[in-house]
This record gives C-alpha cells, sequence and structure tokens, in this order.
C-alpha cells in the first residue's frame, strides 16, 4: 500500500499561524520535505520546527539554483526542471515504501508555492490532499491593520515579474492589489505603481508576523534593502479612506468644495493644493457602454478620483467609492460642467469628467482644454485618457466599414450652423470617404437627417452600404445593414450611429445569414 502526500501551507512566518490540522498532519508524518536554497536554509521548515519529532526522515529539496545564472545545457530552465523530476523521484519513493510525505509550504501550498511542482507530478499517481495555510497577502493585510477589498472592490494579486508597463495597466484597472516577489523586481514595481498613479497608496511588507518584520510606504523603501520575501500592497480604497481619516472629512471636503458654478473666483489665491494635496481634471472615455470596453487606465483613474462628474447617464455607469462623490449635471452644460471641474482641482481634489466613448470626439475634452485657458486656472494639471469611440465599437460589429479612409461627422447644428455641415457633408461625400455619422437625429431634429440623405445620394450609388448602429455595448444594441437608397430617416434617433460607405465599401451576405460590410485597403487606380 502507498503512502499519502499532503501539501501543507504553514502560514507566512509565525508558528501560532499554522493550522490545526496542518500541525497534526506535520507531527504524524513519516516523511517531512521542504525546499531549501543552496545554504540548506527553508523557511518553511523554520516555521514548523517546533513540530518536528525524532525519528522522522527530513528530505531536503536543495534547489541547484536561484536567480543566478547556469551552466547546465538547458539553462536556468532546464536545470529548475531536472531538480523538480529529481525530488519527485525521491518523494515518490517514499510513497512507494508506504510512507506519508509532508511537503512544507510557506504561507499556502498553491500560493505562489514551490510544493504545486510536486504536486503536478505526484497528484495523479498518489493520493494527495492539500492544507491550506494563511498567505503573505493576508498576514500583510493584518500587519498594516488595512482591509484587503470590501462590498464590490476588486484584489488582484500580481508577481513582480511582470514588465513593468504591463503591471502598470493591471495595477490601475482594480481597487487593491498585492505585488509578491520583490527583491530585484523592486524598482520595476515602483516604476509600475508610479505609473498607474498609485504610489501614494502603496505600503511595502517584508517577512510579516516573524520577528524580522518591517513595513512602510513603499516610496520610503531603500531598493538595496528589499529582499525577495516582500511585498507591495495596495489596501482597499474604500477603507483606507477611513482608517486614514479621510472618511467623513472627505465627504465634508466635497460638500464644501461643491459650489456654484460661476463662483470659481472664491478659490483664487488658493493654488493647486489643499492640506498638501495638488489638485487636477482627468477627463476619461468610458467607451460606447459595455464595462469589458473600459481600458485599465480608464478604470484606474476612475478608482483614484475625489470627485466624479458629467452626465448622469454616464456617472450611472461608475461606481462609486466611500471617499468619492458623483457630481451629475444636464447634457447641455458643457461649460459649466468644466468649470466646476477645474475649480474642484484648484481647492486640491482629484477629479475625473466622464464621457462616453472617447472624452477627445465631439466630447468633453476639448470643453475642459477650452474652459482652462482662463487665467484662474491655468495653473490646473489637466489629462484626457481616450476610450474606444462609438465609430470603433459600430464599424466592429459590422465587420470593418472603416477599412479605408474615413470622416468622422456630426449632424447637430446646435454648435455649428447647418450650412458649414452641409458643405462638409458634399466635400466627404465628393471625396469619396466613408462617413461616421453622429448625432444624426433627436426628437427636435428630424429634418437634418433627411436633407444629408440627399444630398450624399447626389454623389453616391442609392445601393451604397450603410451600417446603422443603434445603443451599441449597451442592453438594447441593435446593428444593422441597410443602403443609402433605402435608409428611412424616420428609423433614427439621437442613440444610433451611422456609417456610410465610400464607392469602394461591400456588404456580403456571410453563411449564417449575417451580413459583413468592409471597405477595401487598396483603392482602384484612375484610369
Amino acid at each position: 500500500m502507498t503512502g499519502k502526500l499532503y501539501g501543507v501551507g504553514v502560514g507566512p512566518g509565525d508558528p501560532e499561524l499554522i493550522t490545526l490540522k496542518a500541525a497534526r498532519l506535520i507531527e504524524s508524518a513519516a516523511v517531512v520535505a521542504y525546499h531549501a536554497a543552496r545554504h540548506g536554509r527553508s523557511n518553511a521548515r523554520a516555521i514548523a520546527a517546533g513540530l518536528l519529532r525524532e525519528g522522522q526522515i527530513e528530505e531536503p529539496l536543495i534547489y541547484p539554483v536561484t536567480t543566478e545564472t547556469t551552466d547546465h545545457p538547458g539553462g536556468y530552465q532546464g536545470a529548475i526542471d531536472e531538480f523538480y523530476a529529481e525530488a519527485a523521484d525521491r518523494l515518490a519513493a517514499h510513497l512507494d515504501a508506504g510512507r506519508d510525505v509532508v511537503v512544507l509550504a510557506e504561507g499556502d501550498p498553491f500560493f505562489y508555492g514551490s510544493y504545486m511542482h510536486m504536486h503536478k507530478r505526484l497528484a495523479h499517481r498518489y493520493d494527495t490532499e492539500v492544507v491550506p495555510g494563511v498567505t503573505s497577502v493576508s498576514a500583510a493585510s493584518a500587519v498594516l491593520g488595512r482591509p484587503l477589498m470590501e462590498r464590490d472592490e476588486i484584489l488582484t494579486v500580481l508577481p513582480g515579474t511582470l514588465p513593468p508597463a504591463e503591471l502598470a495597466a493591471r495595477l490601475a484597472a482594480t481597487d487593491s492589489a498585492a505585488v509578491m516577489k520583490l527583491g530585484r523586481t523592486f524598482d520595476g514595481v515602483r516604476e509600475a505603481l508610479t505609473k498607474a498613479g498609485r504610489l501614494d497608496d502603496a505600503w511595502y511588507v517584508e517577512r510579516a508576523t516573524t520577528d524580522r518584520e518591517r513595513h512602510a510606504r513603499l516610496d520610503e523603501v531603500d531598493p538595496d534593502s528589499v529582499p525577495y520575501f516582500s511585498l507591495a500592497l495596495l489596501p482597499s480604497p474604500a477603507a483606507t479612506a477611513f482608517v486614514e481619516g479621510e472618511g467623513e472629512g472627505a465627504a465634508e471636503k466635497a460638500e464644501k468644495a461643491e459650489t456654484v458654478v460661476g463662483e470659481g473666483s472664491a478659490a483664487e489665491g488658493a493654488g493647486t493644493e489643499q492640506d498638501g494635496r495638488r489638485g487636477s481634471v482627468t477627463v476619461v472615455g468610458l467607451g460606447p457602454g459595455d464595462p469589458m470596453w473600459l481600458t485599465a487606465e480608464a478604470r484606474g483613474v476612475l478608482a483614484a478620483a475625489d470627485d466624479l462628474i458629467g452626465y448622469q447617464p454616464y456617472l450611472d455607469r461608475v461606481g462609486t467609492g466611500k471617499h468619492q462623490r458623483k457630481h451629475p449635471s444636464d447634457n447641455r452644460v458643457e461649460a459649466e460642467r468644466a468649470a466646476f471641474a477645474l475649480d474642484l482641482a484648484k481647492r486640491g481634489r482629484n477629479v475625473a469628467v466622464v464621457s462616453s466613448g472617447d472624452p477627445g470626439v465631439f466630447a468633453m475634452a476639448a470643453a475642459v482644454l477650452e474652459v482652462s485657458e482662463d487665467p484662474q486656472w491655468k495653473a490646473v494639471p489637466v489629462r484626457v485618457v481616450p476610450g474606444l469611440t462609438a465609430a470603433q465599437a459600430v464599424a466592429s460589429r459590422a465587420g470593418a466599414p472603416l477599412g479605408h479612409d474615413f470622416c468622422i461627422m456630426s449632424l447637430s447644428d446646435r454648435l455649428k450652423p447647418w450650412s458649414v455641415i452641409a458643405d462638409r457633408l458634399a466635400s466627404a461625400a465628393r471625396a469619396d470617404f466613408v462617413i461616421a455619422i453622429y448625432n444624426p437625429a433627436s426628437k427636435s431634429r428630424r429634418e437634418q437627417l433627411v436633407n444629408a440623405r440627399a444630398l450624399l445620394l447626389e454623389h453616391r450609388d442609392p445601393a451604397t452600404p450603410v451600417v446603422v448602429g443603434r445603443d451599441v455595448g449597451g442592453p438594447q444594441e441593435s446593428v444593422r445593414v441597410t443602403t443609402l437608397g433605402e435608409l428611412d430617416p424616420a428609423s433614427i434617433d439621437m442613440r444610433c450611429l451611422l456609417i456610410i460607405g465610400s464607392s469602394q465599401t461591400r456588404a456580403v451576405p456571410r453563411g449564417d445569414g449575417s451580413t459583413s460590410v468592409y471597405t477595401p485597403r487598396t483603392y482602384p487606380t484612375a484610369q
């Protein structure tokens, strides 16, 4: 009869954090194995040392390399793979002899643990049980006295070995995070936190719950002092606000800052700092509607903002932390909304102004930048974070109608005269651009699309493909393909976007009954 394999977590360092089940198995096992570096010391064995007894067989699984180079013909990975295979064979010999084997794992066996390499090689051959342990992430959170997440917040656990750019994107997209495996990766992790705008929130924890425990603000840590057994932690944003005394205080500050737009002069001379904090405005694109289209950078900006400003339906798409305030407004007060955002930032608030789609395409970025030219707000930093445009979203649903030269126009004559719209539309039609049309119609604007269609038919064949996308990315999404001749303006409303094909755009029926629309990247040579 063969023995049983146990992967046993011994927790992050404090022997008192070993579970009762883990302690019982360690004490009773015939064989206790543990991974160790070439110096022979094992953190996992040191934690469990008080439970070991005379007569037990110890199997130190000593790595041939850790981070140094090797002359193994297979390189570093070849040396490690060979080591795991040999270690598994050693444990298998004990199991075949009927001995139960406990493999000690610091923290939890399946949480970046070395035990999993034995598990992959042996669990399909022997009776196996994994006993969880307290992770270093949980220990670090407890040591700091800062919750990891609450309510709907998202925790992301990341290896510091990721490239800084990828790490920054993932950090920007989450609420709270733990970054493991620091050591030589510390500079890259700090770079990623800085790029993601999260450095001020980050904590450093080393050897949590041991007698060598150390923790500090991450930006205060000397990179040369960082060992491998350390991590960076971004605690719960909502809980952190209250831990640091910013919870109710933040709401009170926002209440005081929320003045009637136009009273910006009240803050003159206040600079762009309050309580040592420098305010800023970031104009954020939410994409067309589907949360999957919100970028990682945008998620990070929204999570870090003190105040969220925008048109009510757009703000409804953004979750709010306890430390944040929403300031909804009507869709027709862009300049006032921009002034309000800049005024809050001048008082030291980090403000996110949200737009659907991309903020630089018929949206709030231009309005904020225009208003920011006023001397009273020239010192306020303004940044634009892009988003997926409605034109791109509709095009992707239909195929690739924007595959060649195209232009984007709005039929709304609220901010420009119809004569300008008509002239530009005729020019685009003559130039044979594919034309993406925003704001084609509304309850009060019904004639513009009728006139635009008539104008386009002066230059385009009635059989020209037209894509009509409505609420793309939203719950009532619909996409249909028609022609310019058959387009019914009465069926179009403000939630629609039209893509008018060029002379080369093709609508191709597919075998599944759908129609793909695309514009070839080549263009016929003039004869």
